[in-house]
């Protein structure tokens, strides 16, 4: 190949702005950072080599433009030489003296340092010209400068055959394609590179253009118009080994791409291809014929599938045990650009991976089953001054063995391989165009006019991936043959000093996860149709709870709530299994058995878990509205005990009332329930912490990276994978759940026993108080308190209120059971309709006050009055009700069924009577936080989920967690006082 010369000189050109520019930065950070003790500053005038003139040089000790001496001219700006006509008689290595040539001797030696009589021509530099043919002959065999150059002329006839060389200083043997009888290329034969090509061998027509398909821009290449057509007829004449190569080198930085004229790259490669179908296949592949690159693999339909997914690799990877092998050896036959073969080299340093990492990390991503990812931004600069040749890849799976060592070839996937203008690597498998040989940085071919000049546009591999894939229900850890993908980018060149390019390097796992997904979506089918039934019995009694026998618009907005929160938990109950089943399982394993889903492959199983959040956050409202809205009212049941004597003021006349009874027990009363409205069974603060010591502190979030190790602690020089979102789900929620339900364990069976229960105290402070509580979450369905005091009054002094505690104590009195001789104080009521419309005739009657007394105007104290009756009204209509006064409007007490209590619903309608249901588990709570932990606990965990997911970050979403807890709570608190207000007539400020 010709120009090899030409393009190292290139390089060696092209670097020299670099290092110019390095020197720049050096000076300025001098400069400015380096000063002495004294603060004292040492300025200097800044000077480019570019600033000197044409007889200055500039001194790269002095970084200043320096004359150049007597009949001496800068040439690259770093140094003098002589004028022409002038010899060099002197140099110190520093300095050099110039002397001019005699008359008759005025033409200067090719080394500069002597004078010679030319015998022809001179150039304009002042040398020696020889005529074509001819080489320039200064010295003797000894050495000694001739008084007059001789140009002698290279036989090209007979049994010497030679020409001049490329330099034209000695006769070198003309190539072997040439006659043999003269080195010169005659008619109709064909020069090119430095080949005599037979004619009729190959057509002359040939494309040299490099189509940039993402730019829509095609460039005739300077290396393909010099290249192509040498190296594909010295391929298809003389079989060279080198030309084939190079060929096959064009083919790969034209992306493999076949396109209606033949007479392009991969064109004139395939027509090559073709004429060796006739000889035998190299390797036993019928893809490699003799004397060419493998560069691709048939193109039937579906063989890209046969390829992948027939024969699995003949090696096993365990990740445990004594017959561990976890190491991928990936080994790489390197061509440079001409076509010769340099190196085998070992895949796994710098050379598919371009971005700057630690060797330790680069190693990573050669350990089965550990998923890596890099990526980085690098300048064009860096590139073209790196990549001044591209280099090309056959990269090969090193399957080892002692006596025989095999290789397995890895195909690669061309993401820009073009067939006839269309993406064929992008559809499905069936029309994948399998090929082998790659490169990473070509910024050779864009180069329009010759191989020195800038490239208009580079070709850099934008991404690489190695993914696996797992022979389905394999229990010895065996793989497909890996495949490679890489899809390139076309940069226009711009400015190289800013401009850059993202380029990434990844390993990928996969399984096929049709069997999973199937098993996924048959659990949520099952549990949904389960969760249909469940709603439908929730509809039903909420319908008879609500004394509606029509099925309305309502019916169908509740169904679908009640559906929602059944279908939360249906849908948390498979994504949490499904995210523990992958986390044991391939931690666990010992031989790779299964392996984790891709990322796209996890897009259905988080729109299940957003889906989840949704349906629980519209149950999570729903209960909160209801909370907020629940018909609450304080039955008092304390009697005056005296009489009073009262003046009236009109006339000065006494009478004697009724003493009043204080209203401070029902507002204590009160206090204590607004107080409860957001008690749980769990400690907020401490259930984030917890998660948050055992995901952060302890490590255990690194268990939910993609690799198949379970340590907890990683030290920041190790490489550490992306997370697997359906493992990191599954820890999170798992360890969230597994806190609270411990949370709740201990509350209910320890803290609740030995230390404080403050429901069965509020119950407690009822009885004591002498107040019963009728709350009714629904029209006709609710609870009821009975706190009526078994002393008759508990409005006394301390004395008496210890004598009655104490004759409690020791059973001196009755039961404070709503029946005599029993202790049920808590029932769920069903109310009659007739009941529950007198309640609310009394009801509607009510209306609030605002603002103190002294501002408020007199009608506003006629409102209170009417307050007041009401008030009174309500409270004597609730106490004569539970007496038994009103025959049309009375109740029975009964125990519900045991299948009743299971489906959460009423058989008996409450017809002619109420239904007073003996409930000893304090099912009033439900009214309240404290009722509904398993919806706050599941919902706080989904959001926690959710935000993790979205933001993968532990502390953000324990911090967002926290602050969503903290929103709903006071919501509750505030508008959950006001109900309390509204509903009981209790003075908001003394609610404390």
């Amino acid at each position: 190949m010709l120009g090899e010369e030409e393009a190292d000189h290139t390089m060696a050109t092209e670097t020299l702005p670099l290092i110019i520019t390095r020197y720049r930065f050096v000076v300025i950070i001098l400069v400015v950072f380096f000063h002495p003790a004294t603060s004292q500053q040492y300025l200097i005038p800044f000077k480019d080599p570019s600033d000197c003139n044409v007889d200055e040089f500039f001194d790269i000790s002095t970084l200043s433009c320096v004359s150049c001496g007597e009949n001496q001219r800068s040439v690259t700006g770093l140094s003098c030489i002589c004028l022409s006509g002038f010899r060099t008689v002197t140099t110190d290595l520093t300095s050099i003296a110039c002397e001019a040539c005699p008359g008759d001797k005025p033409a200067i030696t090719q080394d500069g340092f002597g004078c010679i009589r030319c015998p022809g021509s001179i150039s304009d530099d002042g040398y020696c010209q020889c005529p074509a043919g001819h080489i320039l002959v200064e010295r003797d065999v000894s050495g000694n400068l001739l008084d007059e150059a001789k140009c002698e002329i290279c036989n090209a006839n007979g049994s010497a055959l030679s020409v001049p060389n490329s330099s034209g200083e000695r006769c070198e043997r003309c190539h072997a394609s040439f006659i043999k009888s003269s080195c010169v290329c005659n008619p109709p034969s064909i020069l090119a590179g430095g080949l005599c090509i037979p004619a009729g061998s190959l057509s002359t027509n040939v494309n040299p253009s490099v189509n940039f398909a993402q730019l829509k821009l095609s460039i005739i290449s300077a290396w393909f118009l010099k290249n192509l057509y040498s190296s594909a007829a010295a391929c298809l004449s003389f079989s060279n080994l080198t030309a084939c190569q190079a060929l096959g080198n064009m083919c790969v930085m034209n992306m493999h791409s076949f396109s209606g004229s033949s007479v392009d790259a991969c064109g004139l490669f395939n027509a090559v291809f073709r004429t060796q179908a006739a000889f035998s296949s190299t390797q036993d592949i019928s893809y490699w014929r003799n004397n060419l690159p493998w560069l691709y693999y048939g193109d039937e339909p579906g063989l890209a599938s046969r390829v992948l997914r027939s024969d699995p690799v003949p090696v096993s990877f365990v990740f445990r045990g004594p017959k561990k092998n976890t190491e991928i050896k990936l080994l790489a036959a390197v061509y440079n650009v001409r076509g010769e073969f340099l190196r085998w080299e070992n895949i796994g340093g710098s050379n598919l991976q371009i971005c700057p990492e630690t060797p330790m990390k680069r190693s990573s991503a050669f350990s089965f089953g550990t998923a890596y990812q890099e990526s980085c931004d690098l300048l064009v600069a860096d590139l073209l001054r790196t990549h001044p040749q591209p280099l090309f890849y056959d990269v090969f799976l090193d399957l080892g063995g002692e006596e025989s060592r095999k290789l397995m070839p890895l195909p690669l996937l061309v993401l820009n391989q073009q067939f006839n203008g269309k993406l064929i690597n992008r559809e499905s498998m069936i029309n994948w165009y399998l090929s082998r040989r790659m490169f990473l940085v070509d910024v050779l071919s864009g180069r329009e006019k010759s191989g020195s000049v800038l490239p208009k546009v580079i070709r850099v591999a934008s991404s690489v991936k190695i993914r696996f894939q797992l022979v389905p229900h394999t229990e010895q850890g065996r793989v497909f043959p890996p495949l490679m993908t890489v899809e390139y980018k076309d940069v226009l060149i711009t400015d190289i000093n800013t401009q850059t390019v993202s380029m990434s390097f990844a390993v990928e796992y996969e399984m096929d996860q049709n069997e999973a997904r199937l098993k996924t979506d048959t659990a949520l089918g099952v549990l949904g149709g389960l969760a249909v039934l469940l709603s439908v019995l929730k509809t039903v009694s909420w319908k008879r709870r609500i004394a509606s026998p029509v099925v309305d618009l309502r019916t169908l907005v509740m169904f679908c709530i009640f559906y929602a929160g059944d279908l939360a938990n249906v849908f948390l109950a498979v994504t949490v299994g499904t995210g523990l089943y992958w986390l044991i399982l391939y931690k666990a394993q010992q031989q790779a058995s299964v392996l984790l889903p891709l990322s796209h492959q996890e897009e259905r199983f988080v729109t299940y878990i957003c889906c989840a959040f949704a349906l629980k956050a519209v149950q999570f409202l729903h209960k909160l509205l209801v909370q907020l809205s629940v018909d609450v009212f304080f039955i008092d049941w304390e009697r005056p005990r005296s009489k009073v004597t009262k003046t009236a003021a009109a006339n000065g006349q006494q009478k004697r009332d009724l003493s009043p009874i204080s209203i401070w027990r029902t507002y204590f009363v009160a206090n204590e329930w607004n107080e409860i409205q957001t008690l749980r069974k769990i400690k907020p603060t401490f259930q984030i912490m917890a998660v948050l010591f055992f995901l952060e502190v302890l490590g255990f979030s690194n268990l939910a990276l993609r690799d198949p190790w379970s340590t907890l602690q990683r030290t920041p020089q190790v490489y550490t994978p992306s997370y697997s979102l359906t493992m990191r789900y599954g820890l999170s929620a798992t360890l969230w759940l597994c806190i609270g339900l411990l949370q709740v364990i201990f509350f209910t069976v320890f803290y609740e026993h030995f230390m404080e229960d403050k429901i069965r105290q509020f119950v407690d402070l009822c009885s004591i108080s002498n107040i019963s509580v009728l709350l009714l979450p629904q029209r006709c369905f609710g609870y009821y308190i009975h706190g009526r005091s078994v002393h008759g009054h508990a409005d006394t002094n301390m004395e008496e209120m210890n004598n009655n505690l104490k004759r409690e104590a020791e059973s001196r009195c009755g039961q404070r059971g709503l029946l005599p001789n029993t202790d049920t104080q808590t029932f769920q009521v069903a109310l009659s309709c007739q009941l529950r419309s007198h309640y609310d005739r009394i009801r509607d009657s009510f209306t609030r006050r605002r603002g103190p007394p002294r501002l408020v105007d007199p009608a506003s104290f006629n409102a209170s009055d009417q307050n007041i009756r009401a008030y009174h009204t309500m409270n004597h209509f609730l106490g004569s009700v539970i007496d038994h006064a009103h025959p049309d409007m009375d109740y029975i007490v009964r125990d519900k069924l045991a299948l009743e209590r299971i489906m959460g619903m009423e058989f008996l309608e409450p017809n002619d009577k109420s239904i007073f249901y003996n409930d000893e588990g304090h099912t009033f709570s439900d009214v309240l936080f404290y009722g509904n932990e398993s919806t706050l606990l599941i919902f706080d965990t989904l959001f926690f989920c959710v935000v993790d997911l979205a933001s993968q970050n532990f502390v953000l979403a324990a911090v967002l967690t926290y602050l969503q807890q903290v929103i709903f709570k006071r919501i509750r608190n505030s508008i959950g006082r006001r109900n309390l207000v509204n509903k009981t007539l209790v003075d908001d400020r003394f609610l404390i």
